[in-house]
């Protein structure tokens, strides 16, 4: 008789993970994640912050993630109250029930917090979609290594930057190296969403935090306007993010004086639909350039943040897309620069100089080959699943 044997009931319990993603596509990634965990183990039971997608998946939503989505260092001042009382809340759930891993999706200044707390319980912790640490405020790689059982990094170069700073870490590979894809042609998509395919299709993509939304979406229907004034024959869609209301969408389009048609989800089969898009700064301009759409990127932030930020920053571009490619493929229009009429500007360059565009394409293809990876990469859910120390099915 093997007296080292685990009791019968600690090898059926089910593993209780709780699992943080405080934007929308912190959201999808998370839900792909807990998808994959439970195909093999489908006794886990996973709660958390999160969206619609997460919740899809099996979640308990303790906190709705639409509720923290803010950027800025003085946006998170004015939301204060509301992050302390949803970080305090997932405080408590882990002292009270104790789960066996947290897992962190991106959202690093709320998400490395309650990382201490967790480390000072003794609970795991697998930090998935890293701080772009290596970008700006690299002092926080200290915390990580203190605070982080293990890193789940999506780039390449990630990987030798937390090793070097005794950070234990793998790489997993970019979800959206595999997501960021429609079954369907340009054509279709523009057909399905009710637009003429023989018309140009430019894409509006304000973003998925309310901020971002009152910051941007009038600066590119004001775009819109002038582009369609120029090129009457242009016609415009408009993504909602999970994290958006209706209602949010609606009260910056009253009284727009020109057409844009809505569409909630079918995310990329709404970028393959475009012929051209803007979009706010963030993982969408990595998804649009992995499907190799000619890309203008913006971004506004409350002043006082932007110029704390521009401080801190040590890279030399903005947009994920470019700082991943290492170089500016697709034109930023950043703070004073984001204008109505240099967006304008810039899609109707993107729509009618055709090199142009082809130059922006050819820099994103080169993107994609560089995600795609060497077939070293680590599966996440296989990374979760042992650090859990479960038994994994046939997935």
């Amino acid at each position: 008789m093997n007296d080292t044997a685990a009791p019968a009931d600690a090898l059926t319990r089910a593993h209780r993970v709780l699992i943080v993603s405080g934007e929308a596509s912190g959201d999808q990634h998370a839900a792909q994640l807990v998808a994959a965990v439970r195909r093999r183990a489908p006794e886990t039971v996973f709660s958390g912050i999160g969206g619609e997608a997460m919740r899809r998946a099996g979640v308990e939503i303790l906190v709705d993630a639409a509720t923290l989505a803010v950027v800025g260092l003085v946006e998170v001042l004015i939301h204060y109250r509301t992050l302390r009382a949803a970080l305090e809340q997932m405080r408590r759930r882990l002292r009270d029930e104790r789960p066996d891993l947290l897992i962190l999706v991106d959202y690093p200044d709320f998400n490395l917090r309650l990382a201490k707390t967790a480390r000072a319980l003794g609970i795991k912790v697998l930090y998935y979609i890293s701080p772009q640490v290596w970008a700006w405020r690299r002092k926080r790689v200290h915390t990580i290594r203190e605070r982080v059982d293990m890193m789940a990094v999506v780039f390449p170069f990630e990987l030798p930057f937390y090793e070097a700073a005794g950070v234990p870490a793998r790489f997993v590979g970019h979800p959206l190296a595999e997501e960021a894809h429609s079954t369907l042609t340009r054509d279709q998509a523009a057909t399905r969403f009710g637009l003429d395919p023989a018309r140009p299709v430019v894409g509006l993509f304000p973003g998925s935090r309310r901020g971002e939304l009152q910051r941007l979406l009038p600066l590119q229907i004001e775009a819109a306007r002038r582009l369609q004034a120029e090129m009457p024959a242009v016609q415009f869609i408009l993504p909602r993010a999970s994290t958006l209301s209706e209602e949010a969408i609606d009260m910056h389009l009253r009284g727009a004086a020109v057409e844009i048609t809505r569409v909630a989800g079918h995310f990329y089969d709404v970028i393959q639909s475009c012929d051209a898009i803007v979009s706010a700064s963030g993982t969408a301009t990595l998804e649009i350039a992995l499907m190799g759409k000619p890309l203008a990127v913006v971004y506004r932030v409350n002043p006082i943040s932007y110029r704390i930020m521009r401080r801190l920053i040590r890279v030399d571009h903005i947009a994920l897309c470019n700082i991943v490619a290492g170089q500016r493929v697709a034109t930023e229009l950043i703070q004073d620069e984001a204008t109505a009429e240099a967006i304008s500007r810039e899609l109707g360059r993107l729509l009618n100089d055709a090199a142009y565009a082809a130059r922006v394409r050819e820099g994103f293809k080169r993107l994609r080959e560089q995600l795609a990876g060497d077939g070293r990469s680590t599966d996440i859910a296989s990374l979760a699943l042992e650090m859990l120390g479960a038994p994994q099915g046939r997935t």
